[in-house]
């Protein structure tokens, strides 16, 4: 299988209780799959990776953030995995973004590929979840680094090179 080769820059869409936004997917062709994602998509030809970051948390979300409220990339991974028939080789960086209440009440998630279902993730419900995949996976262990204030570090996280369909964990 040819694999399609995409970078992405992914979102951590974090409210003022450190819940973070996840989007539910699905492989039409796999019944019953299913996981939980970030917002956050692939970029155009020639688009810096803080403005497709936004660009997609509007298509995806509705509100239009400004780029300079991204944080720094805080993590990155490359991902190999197939959706629909087709592979994919998928470079990502991950970006926080706080979002006030009034914001995130405003959310509106209607796209395709969130059309299973959206959720606001407590830390609690991530580290005990059992039915669901949160791609990227470990994001339970991950992500109070990436809340807390003032610990910027000087390079990003590399979570690794991932293959969805075959790493456990």
């Amino acid at each position: 299988m040819v694999l399609r080769k995409r970078w992405t820059s992914r979102v951590l869409l974090a409210d003022e209780r450190d819940r973070l936004l996840l989007l539910c997917g699905r492989d039409p062709r796999k019944p019953g799959s299913g996981w939980w994602f970030t917002a956050g998509g692939g970029g155009g030809p020639g688009e810096e990776y803080p403005r497709a970051a936004v660009r997609e948390v509007r298509e995806e979300t509705a509100p239009d953030l400004p780029a300079r409220r991204l944080g720094p990339v805080v993590w990155m991974r490359q991902a190999l995995f197939r959706v629909d028939g087709q592979g994919f080789d998928q470079y990502e960086e991950y970006r926080l973004l706080r979002v006030t209440a009034e914001e995130a009440g405003a959310m509106r998630v209607g796209t395709d590929e969130a059309r299973y279902g959206r959720h606001w993730w407590t830390i609690e419900e991530l580290t005990t979840t059992r039915v669901t995949v949160v791609r990227p996976k470990n994001t339970a262990a991950l992500l109070p680094g990436a809340l807390r204030n003032g610990e910027p570090r000087a390079e990003p996280f590399h979570l690794g090179h991932v293959n969805e369909d075959t790493d456990s964990g």
